[in-house]
């Protein structure tokens, strides 16, 4: 325990912020201080992370991978809801903080800690996601937010301050000119924001950002021949792959394990696996770019722009398989809930009582989302290139256009159908030619 009785969680990526962020706490506390870092697929250096933590001032470094669980626990059951932000928004950046949370304030009541502390600015929804998510599982642990304590700030106005501090004391950072962007990245997507990206006129797919991408290709420069996927589902999710190169893709992602498969010979995988494979094949045939101009919680306006591959896969598989499984009532039921799912995640409500309520219902939706759906890829297009299940609710011998051999409906019913509906228009009609 610290000089002052403190005991604090930071989280660390060993960047310039979070590691002046960290020496900053330890002074001005007098605290010990625990470093953590979730991997969760961002794909950095985290070799010698633990050491440079130590070397900044941390007495212990966590450094968690959380991959399997962000892809199995957050990410599938959030598609299964059919959520995007603002019709848009694959939400990459806004899942990922709630299981970041949740492992930092398990962490501090293992360590005995008293507070946790992130480097999410005031400005942003994460600072907002972090903290909900720690009132929600740990209301005891208090929540240090340094970017919103005015010493913090007037200490720091700039980078070049951050840059002399670590200098000064010693802390290992090798800092490099700035990027003209920011850049947040997951398992899921990669997020890019400010610097040249404020501009909503700036054109983000222009051959001066070109460089900037990291998951994917441009849709010009992708393949000329079509890529076919298949994703096989049990219950809402999906549980196996098929395409001709899946072997090697996974060798490529340093897959380890064995090869098991389904009757009809696709790959079973792990939500992780198949968020990595997926990402793969959408990436190198440029699929799921999206550049928007979000609300965010805090009350601005932000432009963002996105590379979510795989997830744009996955989300438009999983909804063509829903439409020959899911009764339309409950589609529907389930589809007037994805806005509201989907502000929730945005804004950091994911341990909320509304959102665990409307989640039993999602689960409670995808009993029967049994099946498989192939998906053509091309040039950043996601095309349906087939869809069957062995609990289809489509019957062509009653939607065929030719004679019904079923009998089971009589066309000539319509007509009372038709006229039931109508009468409170004919009605309508009739009150306002009397005006």
């Amino acid at each position: 325990m610290g000089a002052g009785g403190m005991k604090i969680v930071v989280a660390y990526s060993g960047g310039l912020d979070t590691s002046v962020i960290l020496k900053w706490i330890k002074e001005k506390y007098a605290a010990e201080v625990i470093a953590f870092c979730a991997d969760i697929g961002q794909e950095e250096e985290l070799d010698g992370l633990e050491a440079k933590a130590l070397k900044t001032g941390a007495s212990k470094c966590y450094i968690d991978d959380l991959q399997e669980e962000f892809a199995r626990d957050f990410i599938f059951p959030m598609f299964q809801a059919s959520a995007l932000y603002e019709n848009q928004y694959y939400l990459g950046t806004s899942i990922a903080r709630p299981l970041i949370a949740k492992r930092m304030v398990e962490i501090a009541r293992a360590e005995g800690a008293n507070a946790i502390a992130h480097g999410a600015t005031g400005k942003g929804n994460d600072q907002v996601r972090f903290e909900l998510t720690a009132a929600a599982l740990a209301p005891e642990v208090e929540v240090i937010a340094p970017w919103r304590l005015p010493e913090f700030r007037d200490e720091f106005p700039g980078r070049a301050e951050l840059i002399r501090y670590a200098e000064e004391h010693g802390i290992p950072v090798a800092a490099t000119a700035k990027k003209p962007y920011s850049m947040d990245r997951n398992l899921l997507h990669i997020s890019f924001e400010s610097g040249v990206l404020e501009d909503p006129w700036t054109d983000a797919s222009g051959p001066e950002l070109k460089e900037m991408y990291k998951l994917s290709v441009a849709p010009e420069d992708a393949p000329d021949v079509p890529d076919y996927v298949e994703l096989e589902f049990e219950n809402g999710v999906c549980c196996a792959l098929g395409h001709e190169n899946l072997e090697s893709v996974l060798k490529s992602q340093r897959f380890s394990g064995g090869l098991a498969t389904t009757k009809e010979n696709r790959v079973r995988l792990s939500p992780l696996w198949v968020m990595k494979a997926l990402n793969q094949f959408g990436g190198r045939n440029g699929i799921g770019r999206v550049d928007m101009v979000e609300n965010r919680f805090v009350g601005m306006k932000s432009r963002g722009v996105y590379e979510t591959p795989g997830g744009a896969i996955l989300y438009f598989a999983h909804r063509q398989l829903e439409s020959i499984t899911m009764d339309r009532e409950v589609m529907h039921i389930r589809d007037s809930l994805g806005p509201k799912y989907a502000e929730l995640v945005y804004n950091g409500f994911w341990f909320a009582p509304e959102r665990e309520a409307i989640q039993a219902l999602i689960a409670e939706s995808q009993k029967n989302v049994t099946g498989v759906v192939r998906m053509k890829l091309y040039k950043g297009n996601i095309i349906a290139a087939g869809r069957k299940s062995p609990v289809s609710l489509y019957n062509p011998d009653i939607a065929t256009m030719e004679a019904d051999p079923t009998q089971a409906y009589n066309q000539s019913d319509a007509t009372g159908f038709i006229a039931l509906n109508a009468l409170r228009l004919k009605v309508a009609a009739r009150v306002k030619g009397e005006k």
